[in-house]
């Protein structure tokens, strides 16, 4: 198992829109167990293959306390169950150090593939399911931050490229 690279906003990588998982080998798995390495190691719940620059339909959440429910979610798809709203002040490995408060679908109904390729469904509510919102969004070029308004937006990839000088 290895720690790979997250990209950071506002790198264009992650604005790729995912390919879907075609192959469901040993490498694989190897990329599985770096992502949820390199999520618990930054602190996170979630991390999308996008955010390691691998553009495949892969991610990988653990929203439990003691870390200790790593759920893999291969070409995930999801629809709304309920249009009930709930409010997250979200935060990303890939915008490091801001939240800001988003607005998504309170339950969902995600269809997906474990590392096998064997398919299955499962309902989410709560942080999961914003968690799996988040994640899917990252897969398909979207940040969090493209919920927030424009001016928000430009400070906060205004300091993260200054934060990017800094550190080259």
């Amino acid at each position: 198992m290895a720690i790979r690279q997250i990209l950071e906003f506002p790198d264009p990588r992650l604005r790729k829109i995912a390919s879907p998982v075609t192959v469901f080998d040993e490498k694989l798995e190897v990329l599985i167990d770096d992502m949820f390495e390199t999520m618990y190691e930054a602190q996170g719940i979630g991390l999308a293959a996008t955010q390691i620059n691998v553009h495949e339909r892969l991610l990988v959440i653990d929203v439990s306390e003691e870390k200790e429910n790593p759920l893999t979610f291969i070409n995930p798809r999801f629809e709304i169950i309920e249009e009930e709203l709930s409010e997250y002040d979200e935060g990303c490995l890939s915008v490091p150090g801001f939240y800001e408060t988003v607005s998504r679908p309170r339950r969902i109904k995600v269809s997906a593939q474990d590392k096998k390729g064997e398919p299955f469904e499962m309902e989410a509510e709560g942080l999961l399911s914003t968690c799996i919102q988040h994640e899917i969004d990252h897969l398909d070029g979207k940040l969090f931050v493209d919920y927030i308004s424009t001016l928000k937006r430009q400070r906060i990839r205004q300091k993260l490229e200054k934060e990017h000088k800094k550190s080259a």
